[in-house]
């Protein structure tokens, strides 16, 4: 099949590049001649792992390829994803759908033919409505239908998620839409991945409430980790007590410094507004996004509390920038706050993360950026673990220790196990764990 993919950012370059892979004609466009001149140079403008070589091998064997050309694209296509960008709108914390409506303005100019438009960005309930009324308004006479279709990818692990997909949610009532999606997707009927037909709404709302649930269990065994702390009990144990029952399942239940990204923060905010206009409030996830902001800017002040209250003219090693591993995204990302606050109270802070520091230079200032580890902590009166890379993981502690200038580690992801750490000489704390 034709597919034309409008926006070749994470969601639409990694969606392309696997549709291309199961064998369809796929065509990413970007507005940023820069982005697409780059792709078309091979090179990749984010950090996921195995993306590059897909994208390099489905070019070259002629399935994928880039333009600006909007026009082009659509009126080749059967199919046209809408992967644009949904920021929180500054001022209210509403989805920005004005780059959603803008596609669709262009679409509807371009469409040749019964084409079937795809929103694949996350959107607020009846989004699908006001994208069918655009192009209806734009092209009355015009052969469509709009169906929802969002993404469930984890950045660091897009492409296998794709490909094998927990499940596919397809949303609209028009059976010649729900055929030509079907036929999209046939690829993955080998690994028999359910495809979920249910309205467009539906649809909608179910990107929304699979997000919010998951913030709600991490925000849940954080808060569950300070009353550890208090307790003296141990959260990764509690963790699994509850994690065994089927009924809670495991994932999402590992203790830390908050959640971040591109898709959380934004996506419990704007379900947030959306109940809110329906009159219809979601009190639990107000407080889950209320817990969560406050709870990133209070590993800062765990982190002061390990160096004795104060972190004044001290410097502080942080290991890790990205708000998960695997990614270079720095949006909404815990270390921010963790070293916004160190600054504020007078630290000098280092940083080294494997992929994340190009882009945190433009969100931190006063940071100075090591080559390694043992670099980052070289003279540090404090180390900080931030985010759990692998390499990270196995760090050799006789080093670490050599290196510092003071023994003390704050380890945000409770990667080492604190009997060790205190056989080594270091002053060491973590997340919920006595």
């Amino acid at each position: 099949m034709h597919v034309a993919m409008i926006g070749a950012g994470y969601v639409g370059l990694v969606s392309g590049a696997c549709f291309a892979d199961f064998g369809h004609e796929v065509c990413c466009v970007d507005k940023d001649p820069a982005k697409i001149e780059a792709l078309n140079r091979g090179e990749i403008p984010i950090f996921e792992p195995g993306l590059a070589e897909l994208v390099a091998k489905n070019v070259r064997e002629g399935r994928l390829t880039f333009t600006t050309d909007l026009s082009q694209a659509v009126r080749a296509a059967e199919a046209v994803f809408i992967a644009v960008g949904t920021p929180s709108r500054r001022g209210d914390g509403h989805a920005d759908l004005s780059y959603v409506y803008q596609a669709a303005r262009d679409i509807a100019a371009a469409i040749d033919g019964y084409t079937v438009v795809v929103t694949k960005s996350t959107v607020p309930v009846g989004t699908g409505d006001d994208v069918e009324r655009i192009i209806r308004e734009t092209r009355p006479e015009a052969d469509f239908a709009v169906v929802s279709n969002p993404e469930f990818l984890r950045e660091g692990a897009a492409i296998a998620d794709f490909k094998r997909p927990d499940r596919i949610v397809i949303g609209t009532d028009d059976e010649r839409a729900l055929s030509v999606m079907n036929d999209i997707y046939r690829p993955l009927y080998l690994n028999q991945s359910p495809v979920l037909a249910m309205s467009r709404r539906t649809a909608e709302l179910t990107k929304y409430a699979a997000n919010a649930f998951l913030a709600t269990k991490i925000t849940f065994i954080n808060e569950i980790a300070d009353l550890c702390e208090h307790v003296g009990a141990n959260v990764q144990d509690v963790a699994r007590g509850i994690g065994l029952d089927n009924r809670i399942g495991a994932k999402f239940l590992h203790a830390g410094p908050g959640y971040g990204g591109s898709c959380f923060p934004k996506d419990t905010l704007a379900l947030i507004k959306t109940a809110q206009d329906h009159e219809a409030p979601i009190r639990l996830v107000e407080t889950v996004a209320a817990v969560n902001s406050q709870r990133k800017r209070a590993m800062g002040r765990k982190v002061i509390a390990a160096c004795g209250g104060s972190v004044r003219g001290k410097t502080v090693a942080v290991l890790g920038l990205t708000f998960k591993p695997n990614t270079d995204d720095m949006r909404d990302a815990p270390s921010l706050d963790v070293i916004t606050a160190l600054q504020d109270a007078g630290a000098r802070v280092k940083a080294y993360d494997p992929e994340g520091m190009q882009a945190a230079s433009s969100m931190l200032t006063d940071v100075t950026y090591a080559r390694d580890a043992y670099d980052c902590a070289r003279d540090a009166d404090a180390l900080v673990l931030v985010t759990e890379w692998d390499m990270f993981r196995a760090l050799d502690l006789r080093r670490l220790k050599a290196a510092l200038a003071s023994p003390v580690v704050v380890d945000l992801r409770n990667v080492y196990r604190p009997d060790e750490m205190r056989r080594h000489g270091f002053t060491y704390v973590s997340i919920g764990r006595p």
